[in-house]
């Protein structure tokens, strides 16, 4: 474990160099690890495991998502199973189906952890809200998460980049003495870049104000309100969208990025350079009590509350569609369609 100066605090971190594949291996070669869900995590984390040597399930219901598994070599009856099948096989069994379906499936997968398996999340949802989930595992197996910071497409591609996807980890319950050790095995098996240590708690408190913050929510709502105004002030829909979406992901994005924002701000227009530290503090002034307000949400379990009730409701997918199709179609993002088309490696 190497201790690293982040910001002028030190945190305990696990590379690949102080923890090589080859030790995860070692660490799991008599486990089945059971990837139950075929949907965001499961591809990227299952395919990884398998391509670095661990023998690796996947439990996931018929219909297009088994097909994609399918597509994707893994073979009915040998390494793709049901779901109850695939939990009563395996020794680390992995919770990677969304949280609505976590709660839906535990009642008929909790059977099957029986004692010393290991049951494992990359989400902090089903265990940080047990008392609105009922997701409240057994004292004798152990309870450890691996959560990588970003999508499993993202962790997927990267891997076949040579590359990893940071991730943290944490445990839960220990109870075999092995539970660290299986964890840390697990993140390097997944191809993670490096691995920072968390509490289930901290990882969905964070998670949760991450993605309604800066992640997705409060950026598509910063960029559509400054479309928005620059529309109404008669800017052209291209000079709009350019203005606020393309030179931000296109041009800035990547420098800061890669060297951070003074450096980004020295490399732009001493006008640009003016104006973004003076107003700076405005914006951060407005949107600290919101996201102070947001955080206060996820801490009380509101947030949590939210997500179960609709996303258990039977139409909840025709909803959801609904609303990515109001937001596909409105006219920053289908002007967004054509400005991509006209990018230099589209022509």
């Amino acid at each position: 474990m190497a201790q690293m100066n982040f910001g002028g605090v030190m945190e305990n971190v696990i590379t690949r160099e102080e923890f090589p594949l080859e030790k995860a291996r070692e660490i799991l070669r008599d486990e089945t690890i059971a990837v139950l869900g075929y949907g965001v995590q499961g591809p990227g984390q299952a395919c990884n495991l398998r391509d670095n040597g661990f023998n690796v399930i996947v439990g996931q219901r018929e219909g297009k998502t088994y097909d994609k598994a399918v597509a994707d070599g893994w073979v009915p009856g040998e390494t793709l199973f049901s779901i109850e099948e695939a939990a009563q096989r395996g020794t680390i069994v992995c919770m990677l189906l969304s949280d609505a379906a976590q709660i839906a499936v535990w009642p008929k997968i909790k059977q099957y952890l029986t004692a010393g398996k290991a049951l494992y999340f990359s989400h902090g949802f089903g265990i940080t809200y047990k008392e609105r989930t009922n997701i409240i595992p057994p004292a004798d197996i152990d309870v450890i998460m691996v959560a990588p910071k970003g999508s499993g497409t993202s962790l997927r591609t990267m891997f076949l980049e040579g590359r990893g996807l940071n991730s943290s980890y944490a445990v839960y319950q220990d109870a075999t003495g092995r539970a660290t050790e299986r964890t840390l095995a697990f993140g390097i098996g997944i191809g993670s870049g490096y691995l920072f240590e968390t509490t289930f708690k901290r990882e969905v408190y964070s998670d949760l104000t991450g993605e309604r913050g800066s992640l997705m929510g409060a950026i598509q709502g910063l960029l559509l309100a400054q479309y928005e105004v620059l529309r109404e002030h008669g800017h052209t829909p291209s000079e709009a969208f350019n203005e606020t979406v393309e030179e931000l992901t296109q041009s800035l994005m990547p420098l800061f990025a890669k060297n951070g924002m003074d450096w980004m701000y020295a490399n732009c227009s001493t006008t640009a350079q003016r104006g973004a530290l003076d107003w700076m503090g405005p914006f951060h002034d407005a949107i600290k009590p919101v996201m102070e307000k947001l955080y206060h949400s996820v801490e009380t379990g509101n947030e949590a509350q939210i997500s179960i009730d609709s996303n258990s409701q039977p139409d909840y997918r025709e909803k959801l569609n609904a609303e990515l199709k109001a937001l596909r179609e409105s006219e920053m993002w289908q002007t967004a369609v054509t400005v991509r088309k006209l990018r230099p490696e589209n022509n």
